[in-house]
């Protein structure tokens, strides 16, 4: 699972750019026919228990672009608009109109201009001058591109003291020093995107399996936000937002795209989380306030594993796949657990995009070391593989149906496996597993060997851990015993539990650390965790 932050303004826009046709409010309904023959990918959903707080907008409806704008560029309610039209006809003045779609404060964006645009303004005026034409004379599409061009190299040049590589870099840093300024957070993206051999599967199976494979995604994620809904959603009151109090909810609008900008069958799905939420104060009123996003950071490993745990456990249930750990070839990494039996050529076919970057990546360094005369450092390594996956990143192609996404998909793998049999045969085999008979009891000594197992593991790599620390690792291991979907949780927390407790961890915030208000602090005082409100959420240091 990827995150990242989503900025107040435009900051949204990339996830409704591709979506089919226009927005639901004006399209009603659509059917599956139309989900498969129209152009673009599928209308954003709402999500999330926060959404109770909106009252107007109910998870699984579709989000439209008025209603991104809203709430993940300026702060405000989602149907802000018609909200304010409504106060306006009941007699509403235009403040208390305003008003009454506010959550919280409206954020603040920074319209100011980057130095990059002033100059490719001036550069502008000054050609327009040079002609004897008014300042603001329209300019051909082509002198506007060269003239921004010219702009750019000249502060490339001035910045870095050399000209730039070649185009794609000096397109890079154009995009970079481009971009709309504002600090203002509006929200996180979390992408959650399957293995390689789920979306190969996906895009060539029958439509009927497709669709519960697309089913268990959506289960999966839907464990994964209810994760961060337990642990991750939490705001802060006070002077220096010294108590952190529960939120009511995430608000999350998601978007499912069906391949890579390469065109490579890559089921993934955006989740928009908000950084709105409402807190309910100790008088019982409501408050919209900022998302404490250090806690869902804090987090994201453990939903990414979350994700992983119920997608393979709902793909076994659904469709009688089988999953089995592939080393991977950077031995650093661990291995990966692939859809056991998936022909390997397909999953290379397809991932054309990662082999652009690793390649481009390759050069990058190779560059770097005969510049310097020493291999990058970690951190330098990190910053040229963001270097390639900028310089690689083509522009996204235009918007096709998935039915005939599907057809080219499934044309591929045929010219791959040799004919329509082979593919038929390779789908056949590797979802016709029965469900296996448990082999695993789960019992006490399970879970005691677990435990210790994830502490093992997590205390080569860190000498001092908290608690999501050892839950990430738990979740792995349960995982590779194949538990049942609706058993997943009570497992994972058991486990933790005890890999957390006194028996087997110690706990290093000592009672010497521990503001002693926190053992009297009143019911009103304390989240849901029973935690006083002046201490983090599982914040623990243990060892």
């Amino acid at each position: 699972m990827g995150l990242h932050k989503l900025t107040a303004g435009d900051g949204y826009e990339y996830l409704t750019r591709q979506v089919a046709a226009a927005d639901s409010t004006e399209r009603g309904a659509s059917s599956l026919a139309d989900y498969y023959s129209e152009k673009g990918e599928s209308p954003g959903r709402w999500a999330g228990a926060g959404l109770a707080g909106l009252g107007s907008v109910a998870a699984g409806q579709q989000v439209s672009e008025a209603q991104m704008k809203a709430l993940f560029g300026e702060g405000l309610h989602p149907n802000a608009d018609l909200m304010f039209e409504l106060a306006l006809a009941q007699g509403a003045s235009q403040a208390d109109a305003a008003r009454s779609a506010k959550l919280g404060r409206a954020f603040k964006i920074d319209s100011g201009a980057t130095a990059y645009r002033v100059a490719c303004a001036e550069a502008f005026v000054a050609h327009n001058l040079a002609r004897g034409q008014k300042w603001n004379a329209a300019i051909d599409d082509a002198d506007r591109a060269r003239i921004r061009t010219d702009v750019g190299s000249k502060m490339f040049a001035k910045e870095y003291g050399r000209a730039p590589a070649d185009e794609r870099e000096l397109s890079g840093w154009v995009a970079k020093v481009g971009r709309q300024k504002t600090s203002a957070v509006a929200g996180f993206d979390l992408t959650f995107t399957p293995v390689k051999s789920v979306s190969a599967l996906w895009a060539v199976a029958p439509r009927e399996v497709s669709e519960q494979i697309e089913a268990a995604h959506e289960s999966a994620i839907a464990a994964a936000v209810t994760y961060l809904e337990k642990h991750a959603c939490f705001t802060r009151v006070g002077t220096g937002g010294v108590a952190q109090v529960d939120g009511n909810g995430l608000i999350a609008a998601q978007f499912t795209h069906r391949d890579s900008r390469a065109g490579d069958p890559n089921l993934h799905t955006h989740v928009a989380i908000s950084n709105k939420v409402a807190a309910t104060m100790p008088d019982g009123t409501t408050k919209w306030l900022a998302l404490d996003g250090a806690a869902l950071y804090r987090n994201n490993v453990p939903a990414s594993e979350v994700y992983n745990t119920v997608l393979e456990a709902q793909l076994r249930e659904r469709i009688g796949v089988r999953f089995t750990e592939r080393a991977s070839a950077d031995r650093s990494k661990r291995p990966v657990r692939e859809i056991d039996g998936m022909d390997e050529r397909l999953a290379e076919r397809w991932s054309s995009r990662s082999a652009a970057i690793k390649l481009r990546t390759a050069e990058l360094a190779r560059t770097f070391q005969a510049d310097h005369g020493r291999e990058p450092t970690a951190i330098e390594a990190i910053s040229l593989a963001q270097q390639a996956t900028l310089e690689t990143r083509a522009a996204k192609h235009e918007p096709v149906s998935h039915a005939d996404q599907r057809s080219g998909w499934r044309a591929e793998a045929i010219e791959i496996l040799g004919s329509q049999k082979a593919l038929s045969e390779l789908v056949s085999s590797i979802t016709a597993h029965t469900a296996a008979e448990a082999t695993t009891d789960f019992d006490h000594a399970w879970v005691r060997e677990t435990a210790e197992r994830s502490l093992d593991i997590v205390s080569r790599k860190r000498s001092r851990f908290l608690r999501h620390n050892i839950r990430a690792e738990v979740v792995r291991q349960v995982r590779t015993f194949d538990p049942p979907a609706e058993r997943i949780d009570a497992l994972v927390e058991k486990v933790t539990d005890l890999a957390c407790g006194d028996e087997l961890s110690i706990d290093l915030s000592g009672a010497a650390d521990t503001d002693p208000a926190t053992d009297i602090a009143p019911d009103v005082m304390r989240r849901r965790d029973g935690a006083d409100v002046h201490t983090r959420h599982e914040s623990q240091l243990l060892t």
